[in-house]
């Protein structure tokens, strides 16, 4: 089994990458989150993989980190919860924000993702509540006032993310938008704000 690429960053058309190994070259799909955390084309990148087998075909599932590669079999373990899912969670939602909504039981927030009825979003929260902890990054704030913000931030963005995608934007440009301006809003500004800078930071460029 594959478990790891590393080599050159040949193609970058989401949501599929190519990784170059020493000439050979691997198609890879990615959720979201770990396509905007690769290098641009000619970069060298190291990616883990799940080998996802069907009966007609063989696909390769990459992710920037171990963590995301774990929570993706823990969640394709689930009943109704296939690699297509999967990695749909994964794209609108990182590994430390989904064991955040897990340990709050925050059903709202999962069921904003696309694909994601409140019952799965039940299902997931049941499923997954005894194996996220692990998830989260050592000495990361985990008491109520620490969640709740984290769960606020999320809201937030998948609230602009949301806004955008009505304005017009592909849902792809949409949260790379986002994702670029958030840094530069504080954790007190709202969605408005989030969109506000997105749109002024596409007119200048």
């Amino acid at each position: 089994m594959i478990g790891r690429l590393k080599g050159i960053l040949a193609d970058k058309r989401a949501p599929r990458i190519l990784v170059d190994c020493n000439g050979v070259g691997y198609e890879v799909d990615v959720s979201m989150t770990t396509y905007y955390a690769l290098p641009e084309t000619g970069g060298t990148v190291s990616v883990w993989t799940h080998l996802v087998v069907k009966d007609d075909s063989h696909s390769l599932i990459g992710f920037t980190t171990e963590r995301e590669r774990k929570l993706f079999r823990q969640l394709i373990r689930i009943s109704g919860v296939g690699p297509k899912m999967a990695l749909t969670i994964l794209s609108g939602i990182n590994d430390q924000e989904f064991a955040h909504c897990v340990l709050q039981d925050d059903i709202v927030t999962l069921t904003r993702l696309p694909g994601v009825g409140k019952k799965t979003a039940e299902r997931l929260i049941i499923e997954m509540r005894d194996k996220v902890e692990d998830l989260l990054d050592a000495g990361q704030v985990t008491s109520e006032t620490g969640t709740a913000s984290a769960t606020r931030d999320l809201l937030r963005k998948n609230e602009a993310v949301e806004a955008l995608q009505a304005l017009g934007y592909k849902p792809a440009d949409a949260e790379k938008m986002i994702r670029q301006v958030e840094p530069s809003v504080g954790q007190d500004k709202n969605a408005a704000a989030l969109i506000k800078k997105a749109l002024q930071a596409s007119v200048t460029r």
